[in-house]
């Protein structure tokens, strides 16, 4: 009784009822035709659905798997500082679309856009909810009734079945493809331009890699050709010389970045919010003003806006950017950190679970970032008759971890070093 009380005061008044009501209906049911009911079992039952509902709610986890943006987990986690941005901004009035010098209407392009472009040498940013959104909005705004030239090998499908086509159907361009899957030079592209030919349009190939005999026009070559090129970058590194870190990671060599792009002549750029930009869910496009402009004012733009909490916390990661402090985005401050570092956390942990060890592990930048390059790591393992059995017991407590060779490793990249105490504690109770 005791627990099922416990799980029933995690949830509001009126769905515990509701809870309740229905295990007793079901119960109801089934001694009326006949079947042996228990009030142990009814009990239990009650316990299994209000936990269900439970489980079910929008909660924090720990992130053991050693993926740092991890789509299914929220991706980029935010720091300290974004959290509290958002805080003051969402808990009463701001200035979101008010200008304080003159005492007039403002825009909310006007904060996080300006620094993000700052951030990412473009003469002007624009914020939406997330980066198929930028695509779409761009494409609509620009090249609606016109031709779109595209290389066969950048038609790419994003996660949720999302396709590059089918984008470009949504906002009413035409899709021209040039070159072959594995090749595409400048000259392909300068065949199929016409006078309806509105944009070129780069994507990034950010969830899988291709290797061998291939070839790809970079972006200097195409701008020449006259009309606006639009990168798509995806995970949204804004810098490749990464100068908010003390050093370049190697596993980024060939992520582009939102800087170079432009600097290579690019109209704008698009780019995910919550990947290796390490903020909240958002899309930007940055770039060249006037085309920035036409953009912004199209009548999808406001569809497809961010909101006051999203460009609050934008904001405040844009200034970490600007001020270079890499330290201050979790996303960075994971990647970064030492394997020597993780190595003592481990072995702290082994020594606090009996028959846990400390293994060497492979991160990965996830959220469809550097497909194939792995980070260096290290976690621990816990041998289990069950791992698929263990795996849920931990689930049940706010932790997901991952499976090899059949025993359960927590990779501690992506675990906060606050976190390792609770995590050594549900680990202790799966050898018992």
């Amino acid at each position: 009784m005791t627990k099922v009380l416990a799980e029933l005061r995690t949830l509001p008044h009126g769905l515990a009822v509701e809870v309740a009501r229905s295990v007793l209906d079901d119960a109801r049911g089934r001694a009326e035709g006949g079947e042996g009911v228990t009030e142990e079992a009814v009990l239990e039952e009650a316990r299994r659905r209000a936990a269900e509902i439970g489980r079910s709610l929008l909660q924090p986890v720990i992130n053991a798997t050693g993926v740092i943006v991890h789509t299914n987990l929220g991706r980029a986690p935010l720091g300290s500082a974004p959290l509290e941005a958002v805080g003051k901004v969402a808990s009463g009035y701001s200035n979101l679309e008010f200008r304080l010098d003159r005492g007039t209407r403002g825009s909310r392009h006007e904060h996080a856009g300006s620094l993000l472009a700052r951030a990412c040498g473009a003469e002007a940013a624009l914020v939406v909810n997330n980066n198929a959104a930028a695509v779409l909005l761009v494409l609509a705004a620009l090249a609606r009734g016109r031709d779109v030239i595209v290389s066969r090998g950048e038609l790419v499908e994003i996660g949720g079945g999302f396709r590059v086509p089918d984008v470009m159907a949504e906002s009413g361009a035409r899709l021209v493809e040039v070159g072959t899957t594995n090749r595409t030079r400048a000259s392909d592209y300068e065949r199929a331009m016409t006078p309806e030919t509105a944009l070129i349009l780069r994507v990034h190939a950010s969830n899988y890699r291709m290797i061998g005999f291939v070839e790809s026009a970079p972006v200097e070559s195409l701008v020449a050709l006259g009309p606006p090129v639009v990168v798509d970058i995806g995970s949204g590194l804004l810098d490749e010389a990464t100068p908010w870190l003390a050093e370049r990671p190697a596993w980024l060599r060939d992520e582009p970045g939102a800087r170079q792009c432009l600097e290579a002549g690019a109209g704008l750029v698009t780019f995910s919010g919550d990947k290796l930009l390490g903020g909240p869910q958002a899309g930007v496009i940055a770039g060249r003003a006037d085309l920035v402009a036409l953009v912004a004012r199209h009548p999808l733009a406001r569809a497809v806006r961010a909101d006051k909490m999203a460009l609050a916390a934008l904001q405040s990661v844009a200034l970490a950017y600007l001020a270079g402090d890499g330290d201050a985005i979790p996303l960075w401050r994971m990647a970064a950190a030492p394997v020597g570092l993780l190595r003592e956390r481990a072995e702290a942990l082994a020594a606090a679970v009996a028959g846990a060890k400390v293994v060497d592990t492979e991160a990965v930048a996830g959220g469809g970032s550097l497909p194939g390059l792995t980070i260096p790591s290290c976690g621990v393992s816990v041998e289990v008759p069950d791992a698929d059995a263990t795996l849920a017991k931990l689930r049940d407590g706010g932790i997901v971890a991952r499976v090899d060779a059949g025993a359960v490793i927590c990779d501690l990249r992506t675990v906060a070093p606050s976190d390792d105490a609770r995590l050594a504690a549900a680990l202790a109770t799966i050898t018992r």
